[in-house]
């Protein structure tokens, strides 16, 4: 069996606030655990987590990034989607395309062929065809 996070239960799993909540959420999963269930957390709520850390609780991107990647490294929950290998990618604070355009790659990556994007940058990535202005 598998259980799926929300962000709320991530953030509050990352920052500890509000306590009440980061406590029952520690409490949930380590329950879930305890019963063998599977934690899963989706790139949607991955990406949603990392904007929320830099905006709500004002994370510099580069610390969002460190500390997503060392939850789901230290926690025993594990990504649904193509989040672990994003996160491996060195520079990514920094990198170009940037992370959640990585994430949208990754996971277009399991079931398409190609990717129609107008950002120069994503043609980076393979699968993405950068589409010209008329």
């Amino acid at each position: 069996m598998s259980t799926g996070l929300d962000t709320s239960v991530v953030l509050r799993l990352l920052v500890g606030e509000p306590e009440v909540q980061a406590r029952r959420a520690l409490a949930e999963v380590e329950m879930l655990m305890r019963c063998g269930s599977a934690l899963l957390v989706s790139d949607l709520v991955v990406s949603e987590v990392y904007y929320a850390l830099q905006y709500h609780y004002r994370v510099p991107k580069a610390e969002a990034l460190f500390l997503l990647k060392h939850f789901f490294s230290a926690s025993g929950i594990k990504a649904s989607g193509g989040a672990m290998a994003v996160l491996a990618t060195p520079n990514l604070a920094t990198a170009k395309p940037d992370f959640v355009d990585r994430l949208i790659h990754a996971d277009y990556a399991l079931s398409t062929r190609e990717v129609l994007t107008f950002e120069k940058a994503a043609g980076r990535l393979q699968g993405m065809r950068v589409l010209d202005a008329l």
